[in-house]
């Protein structure tokens, strides 16, 4: 069974810092992308990045801010999170799939709440 355990958030104040990580367990990732979704109260499900082996795919909000990379050896992706704003605050799912529109794993969520 895959499990993906997300670790990393918290508060900051804006201008701040974070960097999530998400860990895969139960199977075999490497055919498959990982990525982050965020969701804040009241609003839609937003998709903030995802990565295969290299580069990386992002939201238009991220607009040079968050740097996504990931650990084959650990299972791993990790989110790097700079200058973030109080719009920035969400939950931020880890997920993990073929990509593009296909996400069928998700993990519990990490909070992340950035003050003015």
């Amino acid at each position: 069974q895959v499990q993906l355990v997300e670790s990393g958030g918290g508060l900051v104040q804006a201008g701040g810092s974070l960097r999530l990580s998400c860990a895969a367990s139960g199977g075999t990732f490497s055919n498959y992308a990982m990525g982050w979704f965020r969701q804040a109260p009241g609003k839609e499900r937003e998709f903030v990045a995802s990565i295969r082996w290299s580069g990386g795919t992002y939201g238009d909000f991220v607009k040079g801010r968050f740097s996504i990379s990931r650990d084959g050896a650990k299972n791993t992706v990790y989110l790097q999170m700079n200058s973030l704003e109080p719009e920035d605050t969400a939950v931020y799912y880890c997920v993990l799939g073929p990509g593009g529109t296909s996400w069928p794993h998700r993990g519990q969520g990490t909070q992340v709440t950035v003050s003015s």
